[in-house]
């Protein structure tokens, strides 16, 4: 192993601790022990085996129960003459492990546990149930067998990881010493099931789309781009479900729904990740009203499933999610925000004007849409920390969405907000053939002006819906976002295992970039 022609191993490189653990190895290794066995033989999780005694206890104190086999990682021990008191640590739980010099082979105990133990590694241990003087459950170990020796130190035991870049880099690091990170990602798996436990109950039906698109779309975005060699075709990762999920709903499924990554080319920030969870669901025969009931009796469902509870407490504010929620429309929201009413200003050189008036810092070239969105996320946005649903959107921002009977320049959408943060997007979806492949044709003209968000003309999809697709409400949601407020975390990459990050040649390079042009 000292010959290892990889740097990460080569002794001049390591610190004296990791020295020290690779000395321990080498050691195992000549003592003629397999460091890294194929397998074991478990008999039983600490779960398994903490229930095991509890429901055969010894009729006489002091007396030992059942044999068990356990495994898991060295948390803890104390060396304490001929006999170690060690902590083994395995998904279910912990347990106190009782290792005696007189139960183990000859010079076992001082050649071999003494001296080539480190914290951290993965053993399995074989003995009697008993329960210690002090009252603690523990095994006797009549056998120990190494299952993976460890060459890294552990993190601090008392306080575990606590930079933020090395936890998001390095997240085995972050859920070896941060047990209340593995408690998070379990939650977050609880959200998941709760959501799919609503749908599935309400007669939805889970499906898969493809994750390789010949033409992007379902929301504004910018794609990833990739291709296939073979068949010399450039493919796009999707950045939403929605279009496939509809010519399902042609086809013949009235209520179907996908959870799934989709990959969007944007910026990352405190609710972005390039790559995220949605779930997207689309109902037939429902609209935008319909679909916003729904969700306020999904989200409440799953909260009151995972956290026993409609009440969360968000930083300093308490956030109660009992249906009905608010609903207001976007143009009232942005008028009491901002006292414009961006009806009144109908292109977006007049609104430009109004925004610059007002001293709205803003890009004067941006398209109508675009600013009216900008007064939403600016104006509007931050402060809805209350479960709301904003409604009915300009048709200029909603390619997707059917348009208002009562008002043309509308159209049934919503957003729903909470925490200062939007959480879904939903609206009645268009079925009308022509009407679509006319927004598609305004995207693309919106594409030609600079908007690198314009939806593309989907040709096929159209050619989906001129088969018929019942009136249908559509809704998105980001999985990530939901796990962050129901967990109470106000950054996007504390929910994601393992969340998109700077090179670390980039973070380098960015910290001596001052220094470096002050010189």
């Amino acid at each position: 192993m000292s010959d290892s022609p990889h740097l990460l191993f080569d002794p001049a490189h390591l610190t004296d601790q990791e020295q020290a653990r690779l000395q321990n190895l080498q050691a195992l290794i000549a003592a003629g022990i397999d460091p890294y066995p194929a397998r074991v033989q478990r008999t039983h999780t600490i779960a398994q085996a903490r229930a095991l005694y509890e429901s055969n206890p010894p009729l006489e104190a002091a007396t030992y129960g059942p044999v068990v086999t356990v495994t898991g990682r060295l948390k803890a021990f104390r060396n304490m003459g001929k006999v170690s008191f060690a902590d083994l640590e395995d998904g279910t739980g912990q347990m106190q492990i009782v290792v005696r010099r007189d139960q183990l082979p000859d010079n076992w105990y001082n050649d071999i546990w003494k001296k080539s133990i480190d914290l951290g590694d993965f053993l399995g241990f074989s003995g009697p149930l008993f329960v210690t003087k002090t009252g603690e459950l523990s095994v006797e170990a009549h056998s120990v067998q190494f299952l993976s020796k460890t060459l890294k130190p552990m993190p601090d035991k008392w306080h575990g990881v606590r930079d933020q870049e090395k936890r998001y880099r390095r997240r085995y690091v972050d859920l070896i010493g941060n047990p209340e990170v593995r408690d998070l990602f379990r939650t977050r798996a609880a959200i998941v099931r709760a959501l799919r436990e609503y749908l599935d109950n309400e007669g939805f039906l889970e499906v898969e789309t493809p994750i390789l698109q010949p033409v992007y779309g379902g929301a504004a975005a910018r794609p990833f781009v990739t291709h296939h060699n073979q068949l010399h075709q450039d493919l796009y990762l999707r950045i939403s479900f929605e279009l496939y999920l509809k010519r399902l709903i042609v086809g013949g499924f009235d209520k179907v729904y996908e959870i799934g990554r989709d990959f969007r080319n944007e910026g990352v920030s405190f609710k972005h990740n390039p790559e995220f969870t949605q779930l997207e669901f689309y109902e037939a025969y429902a609209d935008y009203n319909d679909v916003m009931n729904r969700t306020e009796q999904m989200i409440a469902y799953v909260a009151q499933k995972v956290l026993g509870t409609l009440t969360l407490q968000w930083q300093e504010h308490t956030v109660d999610l009992t249906p009905p929620w608010r609903r207001i429309s976007l143009r009232q929201a942005i008028l009491d925000a901002t006292d414009i009413d961006y009806e009144a200003f109908p292109d977006a050189e007049s609104l430009s004007n109004e925004m610059k008036r007002m001293r709205i810092d803003h890009d004067p070239r941006q398209p109508w849409g675009k600013l009216v969105d900008k007064l939403m996320s600016t104006f509007v946005e931050p402060n809805l920390i209350q479960p709301t649903f904003l409604v009915d959107y300009p048709r200029d921002v909603s390619p997707l969405a059917k348009g208002s009977p009562t008002d043309p320049r509308q159209v049934e959408r919503f957003e729903g907000f909470l925490a200062g943060m939007e959480l879904c997007n939903a609206f009645s979806e268009i079925n009308d053939p022509i009407d679509q492949l006319q927004r598609f044709i305004d995207e693309s003209y919106h594409a030609t002006q600079g908007d690198e968000d314009a939806h593309p003309v989907d040709e096929d999809y159209i050619d989906a819906l001129s088969f018929g697709m019942p009136p249908t409400g559509g809704f998105g949601i980001g999985v990530d976002r939901l796990t962050m407020l129901l967990t109470g975390k106000d950054t996007i990459r504390e929910v994601l295992l393992f969340p998109h990050l700077r090179s670390v040649k980039e973070e380098a390079e960015e910290e001596v970039a001052p220094e470096s042009s002050s010189q």
